[in-house]
């Protein structure tokens, strides 16, 4: 924790969510499903599909704007520009570069940052530090992918989980009202990098006709794994994060898990003492639900925008994610 949970430094100023333009859904597969997955049925329902032609900066860009807005703020406010993506637009160079573009922002630093799932609390968490530090005013954190594009169409329960989606949020100075970032918990275990991977395309896999034939350059998800690293990991830590900010389970009004079966969070929403019906994403049939690093942001600006989340509600944010990664945040709005 980076600032006094009682007296936050920074908060979260405007939200803002972009999904595809057109709502597309993958074709189901005839394959039976990969090792370990959860049936199609229990799976839950397909997720949207960037259209041909739409990228993840566009996507990222429509989000930022959103989140802009909500804040009273234009680009040439901004001071750094945070992506956290698995599927930007090239390998090189960073996707936030063509968001910056996109934006008109300044001449600012702007970077992807790349921790899966979990990589918009690992951006949140770095604008955190920025703005409380005082070096930088105003930062804008997007989570942002289309994993439909990175999808092995065997592995029907991937398509089911993951979709295309964007979130952004503008962070800056507190305003002394006690609402802000209460504090952010973040975890790896990089004893668990194959759980969740795309082993091919890089500097260890260089694509040749072979893997591409073997899809290498696709998601590999080990589901019988992935599940229960969530099952193990994620209720502590999102623990952590309420005890670093000083609250109990009972105080909070509103818990967004990033992952998109609603089973597990359910099951984190037991292991927390939480209504369900305080669960948001997963388990409300929201779009955000698989949106991978949008998903928590994307729910977050849902939550607002539709008056189910208040001005001064306690907001737990969680994700698990490749690496493995997973991290919990605590917010007051």
């Amino acid at each position: 924790m980076t600032s006094d949970a009682r007296n936050p430094r920074a908060c979260i100023l405007g939200t803002g969510r972009a999904l595809p333009a057109a709502q597309e859904r993958a074709a189901p597969s005839d394959a039976p499903p990969a090792d370990g997955a959860p049936s199609q049925a229990s799976a839950g329902p397909e997720r949207r599909r960037a259209a041909d032609g739409e990228t993840t900066s566009d996507l990222a860009a429509r989000a930022a704007r959103a989140a802009l807005d909500a804040a009273g703020l234009g680009p040439r406010d901004l001071g750094m520009i945070i992506l956290a993506t698995s599927s930007g637009d090239a390998p090189m160079p960073a996707t936030a570069v063509y968001v910056q573009q996109k934006l008109g922002a300044e001449l600012i630093p702007s970077f992807d940052l790349s921790a899966s799932l979990t990589g918009f609390l690992y951006g949140l968490s770095v604008a955190n530090q920025f703005v409380t530090a005082g070096t930088l005013r105003h930062v804008l954190v997007i989570g942002a992918d289309l994993l439909s594009r990175r999808l092995d169409p065997r592995d029907r329960a991937a398509a089911a989980l993951f979709g295309d989606g964007a979130g952004a949020v503008v962070v800056g100075p507190a305003a002394g009202d006690g609402r802000g970032i209460l504090s952010v918990s973040l975890r790896a275990d990089g004893n668990k990098a194959d759980v969740l991977q795309v082993p091919g395309g890089g500097s260890a896999e260089p694509l040749t006709q072979e893997r591409l034939a073997d899809l290498r350059h696709a998601l590999r998800v080990n589901h019988a794994e992935l599940r229960r690293a969530v099952e193990e990991r994620l209720g502590g830590q999102a623990l952590a994060a309420l005890v670093a900010a000083g609250l109990t389970p009972a105080d909070l009004d509103w818990v967004i898990p990033h992952h998109a079966d609603a089973h597990l969070a359910g099951l984190l929403a037991e292991h927390l003492g939480c209504p369900r019906q305080r669960v948001l994403g997963a388990l409300d049939g929201g779009n955000a639900a698989g949106a991978s690093a949008g998903s928590v942001a994307m729910a977050l600006d849902e939550g607002l925008r539709d008056g189910r989340i208040q001005p001064g509600h306690r907001v737990l944010l969680c994700a698990l994610g490749g690496g493995l990664t997973w991290g919990s945040a605590v917010v007051r709005v």
